[in-house]
């Protein structure tokens, strides 16, 4: 792994996704229908949906939301949506991979390209910084009131069929082969709570973000993660510990 805390940088931001909520859930509900349309509406039989529906979960989205997502998705007809990856540079050199789920490939090319150049930015060719990115399962579980030492997590992560375990001051953060993500994910919540567990975009390297870009570079991705049509934005930012 990077050897930084992801939950760190998780938590650097959660405020103010928290105040965009109700965008979240659309956002989630888009995702939702799309899984349903090209996989079916079970999730038993549907990985990727039974994926999408745990998103929803851990974002305490309404169980309704989540209904009429699926009941969307299982009529005639309905939107045709087009899964596009973005992939540019921020502030302090930041590589930012931006992923869309869009129904116009040119509004939200446009969109996205405006967010880069507004906010100390450049988007790049196809293929300028994926490869600095690797596809992996992240869980985390809180220490506090864990009576655990590093050895059995250690342990109980690796019997799981996890392939890495870190220890931050609050967290351990688990990472899985994409594939074996929710088989991981279960053997684990047989035994603790997960904090967060999600697919993510790990960075292979990070590059430390200077005080006085901070901001420029939240800004950025604020903007990214608030257009409409983008449904998750990674970096391979590493924030200054507070």
């Amino acid at each position: 792994m990077s050897g930084h805390s992801k939950w760190h940088n998780i938590q650097g931001r959660k405020s103010a996704q928290d105040a965009k909520r109700g965008k979240i859930f659309q956002k989630i509900s888009r995702e939702i229908y799309v899984a349903a349309k090209s996989g079916g509406p079970d999730p038993d039989s549907n990985p990727q949906l039974r994926l999408m529906i745990d998103k929803a979960r851990s974002a305490n989205m309404p169980k309704d939301n989540i209904k009429r997502a699926l009941d969307k998705a299982s009529g005639a007809g309905g939107e045709d949506y087009e899964e596009i990856t973005y992939e540019g540079y921020g502030p302090a050199g930041v590589a930012i991979l931006v992923h869309a789920l869009t129904d116009n490939r040119n509004r939200t090319a446009s969109a996205v390209r405006g967010d880069f150049n507004r906010n100390g930015g450049s988007l790049g060719e196809t293929g300028s910084v994926s490869f600095m990115f690797n596809r992996k399962g992240y869980i985390a579980i809180a220490r506090e009131g864990l009576d655990v030492d590093e050895d059995q997590m250690f342990e109980d992560v690796i019997e799981a069929g996890a392939e890495d375990l870190q220890s931050a001051d609050e967290v351990f953060e688990i990472y899985t082969d994409p594939k074996a993500f929710t088989d991981v994910k279960a053997e684990l919540e047989k035994k603790y709570d997960l904090a967060t567990a999600e697919l993510t975009m790990i960075p292979t390297t990070t590059v430390p973000v200077p005080e006085d870009k901070v901001e420029q570079l939240n800004r950025l991705i604020e903007r990214l993660e608030d257009e409409d049509d983008v449904s998750e934005v990674f970096t391979s930012a590493e924030y200054p510990e507070d």
